[in-house]
């Protein structure tokens, strides 16, 4: 048996030398190492996903961060830091009051250091944390603290904060009203462009005297009396936005030799109105110009308003204290438009033959034919007009001072306002009901300016008060002259679009989304067109 098995090792040996056995541990090795490579390969596959999936889920957290919920929660560093930096500032106004300008400029660079985390950490879109805000809050204090030991105790610091917030509450008024102010210049000056074309077309009405002997012949058309036709009216000493509303709405007529068109203008743009209308031919429609200087009957005897503007008492409130004893007054105020404003309400006064009158303020364009507004049905009233309360607040109460026991006992401070600008006047139910009468009585009820402030809107609100027909708005719609979002199917639909607000289309400051609906009616193939507005 021995030998047998010394025979088995014997052959074993021979046949397995040192050098396999080494081979084989090599092997061994070599295929562990990529048995683990391999698995640590395959866990690798298998984590990837959930470490993109960590990823995502981090940014979606940090883009989910709403910072301002942040700033207000009661425990996060940067509701502190926030409240740290308002008593800061609070104490660097008091330090530079004080003359302590050292602590002063100490909270000043903490404080735009504490603003400069607020913002990283907004841009980020992550919170502050606790190694970031400790040092900035903690330095902050301290300023702060140093700050009351110098005796700015909490007394001092409200009385001085109401000083500077009542002087920043009459900075931001006084900021308001000149911005107001600067917004109506802009709005009432001549634009160098149209300055230019009243001084062409008044040359014209000067050195060409058919002109004058044209204007003459027509002044006595019976067409201008002939309730047949379709009679506008338009106050305006502004020549180039009066002829787009008529060029606009003889444009948009089925029969534009039907229509006639009644413009009064002051003194100063009387001959530039008759030579742009004279020299210019509107598809054959009548049209007549008249100065309001030659209305002998409005005086101050007659007319509330004109008397209220010769009386030295109302002279501020009016022309803003604008003085000049040796000059007529209406000559002499810059604002005389508001008198030629107030024209509209002596309508049958101006055209005593007339039956029915279509009112267009200078700033609107006309897109649809208007003449079926004249067969409209006004029930009786004497103004048909678009209501305006439909679509904001604009209900009387707005415009009206109800707290005068004269309006309020007469007068519903919730009826609906209409608007002035398209307006359908039955003359024949103005002069039965005697409408004139009623607003020389608002106008001497508000000779002091305590029931309204200027304008025409809020009298006429009072005059027309239970004598208005409700139209339909697409008749009539405004708000282009400041509304920047009117939805464009409303535009559309509107037979009459409305540039109200101090944004006009001719000027510089126009809503550049409207003012094509207004370029198209201007007559770009004029000479004095093309030498002045689109040069």
């Amino acid at each position: 048996m021995r030998r047998r098995a010394a025979d088995f090792r014997r052959p074993v040996r021979r046949r397995f030398p040192n050098w396999i056995w080494v081979l084989l541990g090599l092997l061994s090795i070599a295929g562990l190492f990529l048995f683990v490579l391999h698995h640590n390969q395959n866990e690798d596959r298998v984590q990837q996903p959930a470490l993109e999936k960590n990823t995502r889920m981090e940014q979606v957290a940090r883009e989910d961060l709403n910072f301002t919920q942040e700033i207000l929660s009661a425990t996060s560093f940067s509701r502190q830091l926030a409240e740290q930096v308002t008593l800061a500032k609070a104490y660097v106004i008091i330090a530079k009051e004080h003359n302590n300008l050292h602590l002063a400029w100490q909270l000043s660079s903490k404080i735009r250091s504490c603003q400069l985390l607020l913002s990283k950490a907004a841009m980020r879109g992550e919170p502050i944390t606790l190694e970031e805000a400790e040092s900035i809050i903690k330095s902050l204090s301290s300023l702060i603290f140093k700050a009351q030991d110098a005796h700015y105790d909490v007394a001092t610091t409200i009385m001085t904060m109401k000083s500077h917030i009542q002087a920043l509450e009459e900075r931001a008024n006084a900021a308001t009203v000149q911005s107001t102010l600067f917004g109506q210049l802009a709005a009432e000056a001549l634009p160098k462009s149209l300055h230019c074309l009243n001084v062409k077309v008044t040359a014209d009405w000067l050195v060409k005297p058919h002109l004058q002997e044209l204007a003459n012949e027509k002044r006595n058309s019976p067409r201008l009396v002939d309730n047949n036709l379709y009679h506008f009216c338009i106050l305006s000493d502004n020549v180039l936005a009066t002829s787009v509303v008529v060029n606009s709405t003889v444009s948009n007529a089925e029969h534009p030799k039907q229509l006639a068109f009644h413009i009064v203008t002051n003194g100063i743009s009387y001959g530039a109105m008759q030579a742009w209308f004279l020299s210019n031919d509107f598809k054959g429609s009548t049209i007549e110009v008249q100065n309001i200087e030659e209305l002998s009957w409005l005086n101050a005897s007659y007319a509330p308003i004109v008397k209220q503007l010769l009386n030295p008492d109302s002279r501020a409130y009016y022309i803003g204290g604008f003085q000049e004893s040796n000059t007529e007054m209406k000559l002499q105020n810059p604002k005389y438009l508001s008198l030629l404003n107030h024209l509209r309400f002596y309508i049958p006064q101006i055209y005593p033959q007339l039956e029915k009158v279509v009112f267009l303020d200078d700033d609107v364009v006309v897109q649809k034919d208007l003449t079926p507004l004249f067969s409209l049905d006004l029930h009786g009233n004497v103004n048909g007009a678009v209501e305006t309360c439909l679509e904001a607040f604009h209900r009387y109460y707005k415009y009206l001072n109800f707290s005068n026991s004269v309006i309020s006992s007469k007068i519903d401070s919730q009826a609906c306002g209409w608007a002035f600008g398209m307006n359908v006047f039955d003359l024949i139910a103005w002069r039965k009901a005697n409408v004139t009468a009623r607003y020389h009585y608002w106008q001497e009820q508000n000779a002091d300016g305590t029931l309204w402030k200027l304008g025409t809107l809020p009298p006429g609100l009072l005059t027309f008060y239970g004598l208005t027909e409700p139209l339909d708005r697409r008749w009539h719609v405004l708000g282009l002259g400041y509304d920047l979002n009117i939805d464009d199917r409303l535009i559309e639909s509107a037979a009459v679009i409305h540039f109200n607000g101090n944004m006009k289309p001719w000027l510089r400051l126009a809503i550049g989304r409207y003012k094509p609906l207004w370029e198209r009616y201007v007559n770009q193939s004029q000479p004095y067109i093309r030498e002045c507005i689109t040069s």
